[in-house]
């Protein structure tokens, strides 16, 4: 959610931010599993960042930090008997945990990918990560998520799984600490 042009490079590590995010991206659509992008006050924030809306469909926007304000995004999740989410996107204190926490309120099982979501300040992240965790948001990473998604080694999807996870990073390495 919210990767967005003109706060992107102010998040810690936000190229790792993107390229996990990417990554997620690409392996939902390998996998055929539904994804989708939200743009907080895109007047003021410009669009999300191009490497990620290429990959999305229509994008809505919002002017609440929380994404509830895009209710037919979660009312269509519902309908297709989705119940459990993965997050991704920035900022991880103010839209991610917002987020997170109104999805667990309304009954969805909410999960963070920890190195696909970013903060101006490590404490912030941390701290929300902390909270999101004690409300009851299932703390991961992108890796984890890649094969748990998948399932299962010696099927099609798991040689593009596979090939994602080891992609070298922005920095040039597959080993990124946030």
């Amino acid at each position: 959610m919210d990767v967005q042009e003109k706060l992107i490079r102010a998040i810690v590590d936000h190229d790792v931010v993107v390229w996990n995010i990417g990554r997620l991206l690409d392996a939902a659509e390998a996998l055929e599993m539904p994804a989708a992008g939200t743009e907080q006050y895109p007047r003021g924030l410009g669009p999300t960042v191009p490497e990620l809306a290429t990959r999305l469909g229509t994008i809505p926007s919002k002017l609440s930090f929380s994404c509830g304000e895009c209710a037919s995004l979660f009312n269509d999740f519902r309908h297709r008997d989705i119940h459990r989410l993965l997050l991704t996107g920035i900022e991880t204190h103010v839209c991610v945990q917002q987020t997170a926490l109104d999805l667990l309120a309304a009954g969805f099982q909410v999960y963070l990918a920890v190195d696909a979501a970013g903060s101006r300040r490590t404490v912030d992240h941390e701290i929300a990560l902390r909270r999101m965790e004690s409300s009851g948001v299932a703390l991961t990473t992108t890796e984890s998520v890649l094969f748990e998604w998948c399932e299962r080694a010696g099927s099609p999807a798991f040689k593009k799984i596979s090939a994602l996870a080891k992609l070298p990073g922005p920095r040039g390495t597959t080993d990124h600490a946030s």
